[in-house]
């Protein structure tokens, strides 16, 4: 089940140059892909247009050869969960309560039983090390324990596509690395996995691919060890960054250039 664009072009303001700039893409189950580039480059319109939260001006989204938007929603909803990077509940739910939401695609008619919510809550807690939390207000918690729960819905979705927006922001980089982590093997088990981050370094320890942006086109794609190195980062940030490898992985990883003479 392949999720691709095809010459993708979307702007938020007609004035100014597309965010999305007849961007074409083929995403495959199985993988997780990263999404990365600096700031405006179109990395969050990329993940909504995916989701099909917002149409395209021009060019197609596909999930498995059909039109994104001829798939009826609550279909969607099985096929494909959608994690932006700012999510405030409407009201104070229990962690356990705001994990099981994500079990809504499964309900049946008006609300019906879902026979796989328990264990399908269980499972996305125990990924995310949220299942001390369960039984307190997601009001109360801080912003890194929010976010580890907001994963764990999504995961409990069971959707055969995640796309997630900065899901390890306002995480330590304990937790940050334990979600990368749970989003590979989410990925290893057949679903297709596509994390947007500014963290060039999860993407290098992580990513099976990596799509980097750069004013809403797709300036590299490929594996780690083809993104990211120092010419293809330099022309996309517009900065110097050295590439070095991580001691233990021998991956590659991303370090801000010198600093100024004093």
């Amino acid at each position: 089940m392949k999720l691709r664009t095809s010459e993708l072009i979307f702007s938020w303001d007609p004035t100014v140059p597309p965010a999305i700039d007849t961007l074409s893409l083929e995403l495959s189950p199985g993988q997780l892909t990263v999404v990365a580039g600096p700031n405006g480059s179109g990395k969050s319109t990329l993940l909504a247009l995916l989701s099909g939260l917002i149409q395209p001006d021009a060019g197609i989204v596909e999930l498995d050869g059909a039109a994104m938007t001829r798939i009826p929603r609550r279909q969607r909803a099985r096929l494909l969960a959608y994690l932006p990077q700012q999510v405030t509940p409407l009201y104070d739910l229990s962690v356990r309560e705001l994990v099981a939401s994500g079990r809504y695609p499964w309900a049946g008619p008006w609300g019906g039983a879902d026979p796989g919510r328990d264990d399908a809550v269980r499972r996305a807690l125990e990924a995310t090390d949220t299942v001390h939390l369960a039984h307190r207000g997601f009001g109360s918690l801080s912003g890194g324990e929010r976010q580890r729960c907001l994963v764990a819905a999504v995961l409990a979705q069971e959707p055969r596509w995640l796309l997630l927006d900065e899901p390890t922001a306002s995480l330590d980089l304990h937790h940050a690395a334990g979600v990368f982590r749970v989003l590979q093997r989410t990925a290893r088990q057949g679903r297709g996995v596509v994390a947007v981050t500014h963290d060039l370094n999860l993407a290098g320890l992580f990513a099976d691919r990596i799509v980097l942006l750069s004013g809403g086109r797709k300036h590299a794609e490929g594996s780690a060890e083809q993104v990211l190195r120092q010419e293809v980062l330099a022309a996309a940030y517009g900065a110097e960054l050295v590439v070095v490898r991580h001691p233990v992985s021998g991956r590659p990883a991303v370090l801000p250039g010198p600093a100024e003479a004093p």
